[in-house]
C-alpha cells in the first residue's frame, strides 16, 4: 500500500497548487504523510455527514473540493462544526486533502467533468492560464454542442444529467432560442461574465447567478440575448469528484498500488426543498408573484 505522502504527491501533479488562487487554500489539511492508504472516499464538501461516510467507509484519505478552512482558524475545538470535522477524521485517522481552484484550472478540471456531464464538446478554456503554452489550462470551458438545440432542450438535459437538488435548474432567456455554444464554470460563475461575453457563445451554464449580475449580462449582449443556465453549486462540481476518482484508479493502477476509490453520493447541497411560485395568485395585494 502506498503512504500518504505518495498519495497525495501523485494529486499534486494532477492539481498543482500553484495553479489555485491566491486567497484559496489547498493541499493536505490533516493527516500523518506516513500512514498507509488504501481505500480513498471522494466528495465535495467537508461536512460532517462526510467524515461520518468516510468513518463508515473505512476510508483512510478522504479528498474533497471545497476546503474546510478558507479564511483561516484559532480553534478546532469540536464544539465547532468545524472543528468536529477535525477530531472525526483524526480519532479514525483518515487524512483529508483539498484540491479547489487549482482543480478547476487543471486539464482536465471541474469545468471539463461538467461539459462531459452535460455531453457538450470542450474547445477550449473559458479563462485561459497564461503561464500554460498548450492553452488547455484555465477557469472555465467553451464548448459546442453535437447538434443544436433549443434552450428548453438544453435545459430539460442539464436538468436530467446533474445530480438532483431541490434548485434544478433556473434559466433565463426564450425557451425557443437555438443554443449551439455554451460555456461552463463549475460553482459560482458570475464573475466571469465579461469573459463570456467575449467568448461569444449562445448560452452560460454555472451556479450562484445573482440578480444584477445576470440583468446587466442580459441587457448588454451585443447580437442574441445571452441564455444563462443557473444550477445548484454543488451539483455543478459533483461531476468532478467521478473524473478526480477516475484519475486517481490510473495512477493507482499504474503503480500497482491497489487503491480501493469511491465517489460520495450524498448530496451536500444546503438547500433541502423549492417551492415554486403560484402562476395565478389568489391575493390581489403584495408584490406579483
Amino acid at each position: 500500500m502506498p503512504r500518504l505522502s505518495e498519495v497525495t504527491a501523485a494529486l499534486a501533479d494532477l492539481w498543482p497548487a500553484p495553479l489555485a488562487e491566491a486567497w484559496d487554500a489547498v493541499g493536505t489539511v490533516a493527516g500523518d504523510p506516513d500512514a498507509e492508504v488504501s481505500r480513498v472516499l471522494f466528495a465535495v464538501d467537508p461536512v460532517q455527514e462526510i467524515a461520518d461516510e468516510a468513518v463508515k467507509l473505512g476510508a483512510d484519505l478522504l479528498v474533497t473540493h471545497h476546503p474546510l478552512y478558507l479564511r483561516g482558524t484559532t480553534t478546532v475545538a469540536a464544539d465547532t462544526f468545524k472543528g468536529k470535522v477535525v477530531h472525526t477524521l483524526i480519532k479514525n485517522d483518515i487524512a483529508l486533502h483539498v484540491a479547489h481552484t487549482n482543480a478547476d484550472k487543471a486539464d482536465p478540471g471541474v469545468s471539463d467533468a461538467l461539459a462531459g456531464a452535460l455531453g457538450v464538446r470542450v474547445v477550449g478554456p473559458l479563462v485561459p492560464d497564461p503561464t500554460d503554452p498548450s492553452g488547455r489550462r484555465g477557469l472555465g470551458r467553451v464548448c459546442e454542442l453535437e447538434h443544436p438545440l433549443t434552450l428548453r432542450e438544453l435545459a430539460d438535459r442539464a436538468a436530467d444529467r446533474l445530480p438532483a437538488t431541490a434548485q434544478g435548474i433556473r434559466v433565463a432567456g426564450d425557451l425557443d432560442a437555438t443554443i449551439r455554444t455554451i460555456a461552463v464554470s463549475g460553482g459560482s460563475g458570475d464573475s466571469l461574465f465579461a469573459d463570456v461575453r467575449a467568448a461569444g457563445v449562445d448560452a452560460f451554464l454555472t451556479a450562484d447567478l445573482r440578480h444584477h449580475p445576470v440583468s446587466e449580462a442580459r441587457e448588454t449582449a451585443s447580437r442574441q440575448p445571452l441564455a444563462l443556465l443557473d444550477a445548484a453549486h454543488w451539483a455543478t462540481e459533483w461531476p468532478w469528484c467521478e473524473l478526480a476518482a477516475a484519475q486517481l484508479d490510473e495512477i493507482s493502477d499504474r503503480h500497482g498500488w491497489d487503491l480501493r476509490v469511491h465517489v460520495s453520493k450524498t448530496v451536500t447541497d444546503p438547500w433541502t426543498a423549492h417551492a415554486a411560485s403560484n402562476p395565478a395568485p389568489t391575493s390581489t395585494f403584495g408584490a406579483p408573484n
